[in-house]
């Protein structure tokens, strides 16, 4: 319009002044200012053809830069940085900058002279650097790209150096001060996009200076800048790399530089080929595809060699190697683009060509480098860094495999990477899941190819560069968090390196640090696995001449014994071995170096080490607040042990006497001390401590873990020395408990202290055999003496001193333990039955009694005056006495434990009180019990396990008397479990006792007896624990194996109602046979570790320590399995059982129904209609529209429910049967899942086999008709097919016979494939039976049969006929499966499941049932194991082997043919600027080719559509697409079509009512206006030739193009049709029409590729 419009006013007053003065005045509207753009261009061109307006047009041109365009840019720029500026203003504000920048252009040209531009762009280039992060900054950028071409390259160089220096500076977001933010980002790329480019064209100076300031030191291609300066370089390409044919014409112009040899132009290019950026990664493949280009076509060599020096060159072009060049960089930038599409479908079959690349890029002649790693770097860190995980495996895989197929030169660079991306790759523990196939517990393939890869990789490292590469790849494993997975197989492939001297202190400390990331895990086996591989790692990696024993004795530290480091395991066999072999090359210790000794033998460290331990230090001699660390007394036990276990590897035949000796050498010390401790009142307070500590510590690490514990020397000499001192330890321990010695909060710590080591002497006197003379007897009886006496004492009112409450907390301390030992052994009953004093006095404690807190001044009073202020605080703060009243509550609750268990037979059942109770503790059990909860509330969750303990004993008690209160019991311990975390110290022992009282058989018994609300509150927390076992695996473990085992009755000793309380409780039996959660993945991968881990056995010391704990969910089934397979079906009660467990698993699905509201039924009602009315429900929900899916958690309870019927099968008699007979026949109608349906068919088989009496039964099931049955019929065809054991046991076989051929051949002629395959199937093993039998009466069958049989069998070809009929005779089922055979437990749970394709989580190894011991096995254990060759076969089923044949030939394909690719627009120029059109910008940073097409679509209404068009658009580059309103592009449905093209295609807006001024316009510009409509004159598609400069107009999606606009088109185009329909799709037409004149622009080009 603003054309038409300057045209007008140009032939109405050709006075330019006049003209140009009139469009001055006024509003500065953007209609207004590109107006006088168009008129100032119009002039331009006037004055270029001679026409010009004379002397006045120059003059004319100054006054309207000077008065108008320079103030209007300059209130532009005024405008503030930070002012709120809306999408409308935004684009109206851009537009008249653009139109004022052009327009100053022209002016700048009529000026007839430089002064205006050099004027214009130095004011220009003042603003730009003062004020270059305001908005402003973007019209300074329009001024000196509009008065650039106007400045003289020779004249105006030093200001074209200085633009072309701030505009690179700019562009790249430097220039100001490094701790501001950078310019605005639009502000650049309008730079990068227009400017740059403009001053590029003027060469010399201007192009150097840009270059200078791209390749200037410090702006490394790794920072923020990659993307800014990919951004220039694809702007600049063209006049950065040399231009072909350039060098024919000398002198033509001026060479400039070639990016090709710049060592830093390649960096940027291969850090933009890896940027997290889309965008930049398509810049950098353009570059790359540019360099080749030109490189080829110019045919000269070219090397930029790298920036260290003597590597190999980062790039290369030789005339000679043209055809491998071309190739390796075609199949480069193919994967780089085709890694772009992240679909693993598309990249795998391109991955082969990586191989390639590797062949090309290593010379086979001296076995070099030719092509810089680096460049294959950038393809793995792609892969790496991808959102689909998939691909990242296939990456690091694909890396990982290189050496074995290859060997490759060394190069740093692979180091690097591979201590960078590879392994910030390997922390995702994703990678590590098992491979489909492959069996529970397998190692994880990546795993593995880890190991390989690292063990060769070293191997070929160079020896100087070996030390420092593991170094560097240990400390990255300290780097971050790791996850349990990925550390574990880290430290599992370090282990594996052979022994190499690459490691001193700096890798010991390295290895220390990895050691304490694993520590965060939660899985403790995990954890001690990769502590056990560290370890190795340490004794294979260390060069022991760097470090001394001190430093290795400080790594041990780090180590947890009780995870991975313990006696008798394997790996402290290899440690001791490691020390052996090493002991005379440790670096000497400092303090051997100060007495001259060169080299320390073990024994010397070790005896030393002791020695200073027990020495005390002059500081030590007064009393400390505290007691010591544990740290020395683990490290000096350690050691000892070590040294010993060290000397007795040196003689091959070890004596008793030899091990005696050397312990006594290193224990000396020690020994001489603990003898003193009975006599020397004097003593340090903390040399008592740290003795006791060491004593502890050996004792406790002493003990050896594995089957060779009985054995162990060492053990029985230490227990000996150690027995030695008892005397004097324990009088020690006594004065130290009883005399009033501990007084300060501090003490309790050492109160502890001295029990244990009492309690370890007990166990070590009662290991020997318990004497009544022994010296721990008479010390055991006065403590507890003592301890009562002065219990009472301090209860008498005296106001309380901290001292006294201490010692009042010490003295029930000691009374606890001596109660456990009592409990615990029961050798050192001290009395009889009859209450004594300490029974007495226990009995009458006041339970939950607070200790009240002593004040401030009484505990100053009692402290010593060396004790440090912090144990004050603690002590007088509420929080710290809190602790210490909470502990005494806890042993208040230790000794009435005991009481109760020992008394429990006194415990009245009624709530009626005694009058004068002897015991009231136990004898009032109501108020026991409310004490019990009260105590409760006060104790944290720590110390509540004694109450439990007290529970299990008095709520049997009290169930039938007091049930409200044990309900309260119930919930009250119920909330403490349910707010526990999951740790093994806290949670697990006191879930464990709470099943134990809640779950006692008593409890439970009298529960079900009265029918009460306990009943249901019992069988409630029932449900809830079964559903906090989804989130917490192993609770449910924890309850069924309790109540299994208080199930578990002799069969040899069997009442009628052994099972009375397992039988109203048989949900608990229902929910355990079917129970198992779907893991989500990252659960599943941390079980099947773990499961890899216990694998290995005794490989790994972590299994040896660690007690497998059974908490995987199948431990829950295998109970109840193994629960099951006890029972005697013989018996009543047991019959009973089951029956009622079998209707209750067919009641699954209608438990679920009930839940909804429908009408519920008790246990006791009448079975066989409970199960008519189960069935129905499960028929019902079989047959709705609703799918369950393969390994869905549906899929896999149906699946658990027929595994238990199964197993109960031999016990159910044919009445019951009777009653569900007919609804399992119906089972077999449902569209089931394949293990499912192998399952009904093959309990099917064993009822007909047991039972012929239902085959009626079963031939009814023929007789529903086709339609019917559909594919349900395979079932019982299926069963037909073993019909040889289903009349195993019948003498005449004839007759049925005959009815199963009659059957079958009516199948054999279905429609459905399928059932004609499975009808065929069963004839032919009906045949051979009637064959073997030589049935004469079937002769008139023969013909028949024989004809079909002979048919299937001859089957011409290789299609899926023959290929399936070969399949379904050999599928597993018919050709290797027997029915009575094969009936184990190892069928059921593991072949079957493995066989039918279900999900290895579903898979239960037999070796699983045996290593379960919590229920024995039962008498006929045969029974667990198959008998045939079915475990030896492959799982598949055959109606899906067609396509895993196919997968599998597709994946191992070695190199495929052809592969997708996606299309990317190089253009073989860049396109000149278009000041009008805002996207070109973008558009020409990639290169893309624009064509002369405009597509115009301001009729089209639906988002839909135009979003489509948008797309096409840009694809087949349009230079324009017009719409209606700019509006749609913020469509959702627009955008969802045009995947982001309105990013890359110049989108203008003409409304409708514009369209007739907008085409004629365009007419002028030289435009062929072409509309898309069915006329009377429209040419058809095919015979028309579409100009270079062609305008599509389409129509609206129902009218089509308006009459008034047809009359404005050229021509007419329409498109032939062949179909009925008359129309197209608008999107569609228009993407033809684009395509059309694409495809001809192309041949008329000579080009074939778009």
């Amino acid at each position: 319009m603003e054309g038409v419009l300057a045209e007008a006013l140009l032939s109405e007053n050709r006075d330019p002044r006049a003209l140009l003065g009139a469009l001055c005045r006024g509003e500065a509207s953007a209609e207004r200012v590109e107006t006088l753009r168009f008129l100032l261009q119009r002039l331009e061109d006037e004055e270029a053809r001679g026409g010009g307006g004379g002397g006045a047009l120059p003059e004319a041109a100054r006054e309207v830069a000077a008065g108008y365009l320079v103030p209007l840019l300059r209130s532009l720029r005024g405008r503030p940085a930070g002012s709120p500026d809306p999408g409308l203003q935004q684009r109206h504000r851009r537009r008249v900058l653009r139109a004022a920048g052009a327009a100053l252009r022209s002016c700048a040209r009529l000026a007839r002279g430089p002064e205006l531009a050099t004027a214009l762009a130095k004011e220009a280039l003042r603003d730009l650097l003062a004020g270059w992060r305001a908005p402003g900054a973007e019209a300074a950028v329009e001024v000196l790209a509009a008065v650039g071409p106007c400045l003289r390259p020779r004249d105006d160089g030093p200001l074209l150096e200085r633009v072309a220096g701030a505009a690179v500076a700019l562009a790249l977001g430097g220039g100001g001060d490094g701790d501001e933010a950078g310019p605005a980002e639009d502000t650049a790329a309008l730079v990068a996009g227009r400017l740059l480019p403009v001053l590029v064209q003027c060469g010399g100076a201007a192009l150097r200076a840009v270059w200078g300031g791209l390749v200037a030191p410090g702006t490394p291609p790794g920072s923020g800048r990659v993307e800014a300066k990919l951004l220039v370089l694809s702007a600049l390409a063209e006049k950065l790399l040399p231009e072909p044919g350039g060098d024919r014409a000398p002198g033509t112009r001026e060479p400039g530089p070639d990016a090709r040899r710049c060592w830093r132009f390649w960096r940027t290019v291969q850090a933009g080929l890896g940027h997290a950026d889309a965008l930049t990664r398509k810049r950098a493949r353009y570059l790359l595809q540019r360099a080749v280009e030109v490189s080829a076509e110019l045919g000269a060599d070219c090397t930029c060699g790298p920036q260290e020096g003597n590597g190999p060159s980062l790039f290369w072009w030789s005339e000679k190697k043209k055809d491998e060049l071309l190739k390796f960089w075609e199949n480069y930038i193919l994967i780089m683009e085709t890694l772009e599409g992240n679909q693993i479908h598309v990249i795998k079959p391109v991955l082969p060509k990586l191989n390639n690349l590797f062949e090309y890029a290593v010379s086979e002649e001296n076995g070099c480098w030719l092509f810089h790693p680096s460049w294959h770097m950038c393809i793995y860190k792609r892969m790496f860094e991808s959102e689909n995980k998939i691909l990242t495996k296939e990456g690091v895989i694909h890396f990982l495999e290189l050496y074995e197929t290859k060997i490759l030169p060394f190069s740093p660079e692979f180091s690097e990477f591979i201590i960078g991306p590879l392994m910030d790759a390997l922390s995702e523990s994703s990678l590590y899941s098992r491979s489909s196939g492959q069996p529970i517990g397998s190692c994880s393939p990546l795993g593995l190819k880890l190991q390989k890869f690292l063990v060769a990789y070293i191997s070929l490292l160079p020896e100087e560069i070996k030390s420092s590469f593991l170094l560097k790849f240990i400390r990255k494993m300290t780097s971050r968090h790791w996850c349990a997975v990925p550390i574990l197989f880290l430290s599992k492939a370090l282990a594996n390196v052979p022994r190499y001297k690459a490691l001193g202190i700096d890798g010991l400390l390295a290895l220390r640090d990895v050691i304490h990331c694993t520590m965060i895990t939660h899985q403790i086996l995990l954890r001690g696995a990769a502590q056990c591989y560290l370890l190795q790692t340490a004794m294979n990696l260390l060069d022991v001449e760097k470090v001394s024993l001190s430093d290795v004795s400080t790594f041990l530290m780090s180590l947890r014994q009780e995870e991975s480091l313990g006696r008798g395991t394997s790996l402290w066999t290899e440690l001791c071995d490691w020390l052996h072999v090493n002991e005379s090359y440790f670096k000497p210790h400092p303090l051997c170096s100060s007495i001259g000794l060169q080299k320390t033998s073990l024994n010397a460290y070790v005896k030393n080490l002791v020695q200073e331990y027990v020495k005390s230090s002059a500081w030590e001699v007064g009393e400390n607040c505290s007691m010591p660390d544990w740290f020395e007394a683990k490290l000096v036990s350690l050691m000892v042990l070590l040294a010993v276990d060290v000397e007795g590897m040196k003689t091959q035949y070890s004596g008793k006497q030899r091990t005696e000796n050397v312990l006594r050498i290193f224990l000396d010390p020690l020994l001489d001390v603990l003898m003193k401790f009975g006599t020397n009142a004097y003593m340090p307070l903390l040399k008592t401590d740290r003795c006791l500590q060491l004593l502890l510590k050996l004792l406790h690490t002493c003990k050896l873990k594995g089957p060779c514990a009985q054995d162990d020397e060492v053990f029985t000499v230490l227990q000996n020395f150690v027995m030695s001192t008892t005397e004097s330890i324990s009088e020690f321990i006594l004065r130290r408990l009883t005399m009033n010695e501990l007084n300060s909060v501090s003490d309790l710590d050492r109160c502890h202290l001295y029990l244990r080591v009492l309690n370890e002497l007990i166990n070590l006197h009662l290991k020997v055999g318990w004497k009544r003379g022994n010296p721990i007897w008479r010390v055991i009886s006065l403590l507890k003496n003592a301890s009562i006496q002065h219990l009472q004492e301090m209860g008498s009112g005296q106001e309380p001193t901290l001292g006294s409450q201490i010692q009042r907390v010490v003295s029930m301390a000691a009374l606890a333990m001596v109660c456990e030992a009592i409990d615990q052994k029961p050798e050192l009953q001290l009395d009889s039955l009859h209450a004594g004093p300490m029974e007495s006095f226990l009995s009458s404690l006041h339970l939950n009694q607070m200790l009240q807190k002593p004040h401030a001044e009484e505990q100053r009073s009692y402290t010593h005056p060396s004790e440090c202020s912090s144990v004050l605080e603690e002590s007088s703060s509420s929080q710290g006495w809190g602790k210490i009243v909470a502990q005494y509550i806890h042993d208040q609750w230790v000794c009435l434990s005991f009481l109760l268990k020992k008394y429990h037979t006194l415990i009245p059942t009624t709530g009626s009180e005694i009058l004068e109770p002897f015991l009231p503790a136990v004898q009032m059990p109501v108020r026991t019990l409310q004490s019990a909860l009260e105590a409760l509330t006060v104790l944290s969750s720590d110390q509540v396990l004694p109450v439990f303990h007290c529970m299990k004993v008095l709520v049997p008690k009290l169930l039938t008397s007091s049930e409200s209160l044990c309900i309260e019991s119930f919930d009250m311990a119920w909330k403490i479990i349910s707010s526990l975390s999951n740790t093994q110290l806290i949670f697990w022992p006191n879930l464990k006792a709470f099943v134990q009282f809640v779950f006692d058989n008593k409890v439970l018994s009298i529960a079900a007896k009265i029918k009460g609300q306990a009943y249901f509150k019992i069988k409630e927390i029932m449900y809830k624990i079964i559903e906090m076992s989804a989130i917490k695996t192993g609770v449910f473990n924890t309850l069924i194996s309790y109540c299994c085992q208080s199930w578990i009755v002799s069969t040899s000793n069997v009442s009628q109602g052994s099972l009375s309380s397992a039988k109203n409780y048989s949900e608990l039996i229902l929910e355990a046979c079917t129970f198992g959660t779907v893991f989500r993945r990252d659960q599943r991968l941390i079980q099947d570790v773990q499961t890899f881990i216990e694998n290995l056995g005794h490989d790994c010391a972590a299994n040896t320590i660690m007690e497998n704990t059974k908490r995987e969910d199948h431990y829950v089934r295998i109970c109840a399995i193994k629960f099951l397979c006890l029972l005697d079906g013989s018996n009543m009660s047991h019959k009973l059982f089951m029956e009622d467990l079998a209707i209750k698993l067919l009641d699954k699905r209608m438990r679920l129904w009930k839940k909804k509201g429908q009408r519920t039924y008790e246990v006791d009602e009448d079975r066989l209609h409970y199960v008519k009315m189960v069935l129905e429900v499960d028929e019902l929900v079989s047959k709705s529209k609703r799918r369950y899916y393969v390994n869905s958690l549906q899929h896999r309870v149906k699946n658990r429910i027929w595994q238990t019927l199964l197993v109960l099968f031999p016990r159910l008699d044919q009445n019951f049967l009777n009653g569900i007979i007919d609804r399992i026949f119906q089972a077999g109608f449902i569209n089931n899942q394949a293990s499912i349906k192998y399952f009904i068919e093959w309990i099917i088989i064993l009822i007909l086999h047991k039972f012929p009496q239902f085959l009626p039964k079963f031939w009814d099931c023929f007789s529903y008709g086709e339609e019917n049955l559909k594919t349900s019929i395979c079932t019982f065809l299926a069963v037909l097919s073993h019909l040889d054991i289903i009349t195993q046991n019948i003498p005449e076989k004839k007759l049925i016979l005959k009815q199963a051929l009659i059957v079958v051949l009516q199948w054999c002629f279905s429609h459905n494939f399928s059932v004609r395959l499975y009808a065929l199937i069963a004839l032919k093993k009906l045949w051979t039976m009637c064959k073997e039998l030589r049935v004469e009466e079937f002769d008139a069958l023969t013909p028949v049969i024989e004809s079909s049989l002979h048919q299937v069998e001859s089957m011409h070809g290789a299609g899926n006929a023959k290929k399936n009929w070969q399949r379904i005779q050999e599928h597993f089922f018919f050709a290797a499966f027997h029915p009575l055979k094969d009936y184990c437990l190892e069928t059921i749970f593991y072949i079957l499941p493995r066989l039918s394709g279900l999900i290895e989580d579903e898979w239960i190894t037999i070796d699983k049932f045996t290593r379960f011991s919590d229920v024995p096995l039962d008498a006929g254990f045969q029974w667990y194991l198959s008998q045939t060759q079915l475990s030896k076969l492959k799982p598949g089923d055959w109606s899906q082997q067609d396509i895993g044949t196919n997968l599998v030939e597709a994946d191992n394909q070695a190199e495929w043919t052809d592969v997708q690719k996606k299309i990317i627009p190089w253009n073989n120029r860049v396109p000149e600027l278009d000041l009008e059109l805002l996207f070109q910008d973008r558009a020409a940073r990639l290169g893309k080719s624009i064509s002369r097409l405009i597509v115009v679509a301001s009729l089209i209404d639906k988002p839909t559509n135009l979003g489509g068009l948008c797309r096409t658009c840009e694809v087949f580059g349009a230079s324009v697409l017009v719409v209606g309103s700019l509006q749609c592009i913020s469509d959702k449905q627009f955008q969802y079509l045009s995947v982001s093209a309105e990013q890359w295609l110049p989108l203008v807006e003409v409304k409708p009512p514009q369209l007739i001024d907008y085409l004629q316009q365009k007419k002028t510009e030289g435009y062929t206006i072409i509309g898309v409509e069915q006329t009377a004159k429209s040419l058809d598609l095919t015979q028309y030739c579409f100009p270079e400069k062609s305008l599509l107009l389409l129509g609206n999606e129902r009218e089509g193009i308006p009459a008034n606009l047809i009359q404005q088109l050229d021509i007419c185009v329409e498109i032939p049709q062949q179909g009925i329909i008359r129309s197209l799709n608008v999107h569609v037409s228009g993407a033809l029409l684009i395509w059309e004149y694409t495809r001809q622009q192309l041949l008329s080009h000579g080009d074939t590729k778009p």
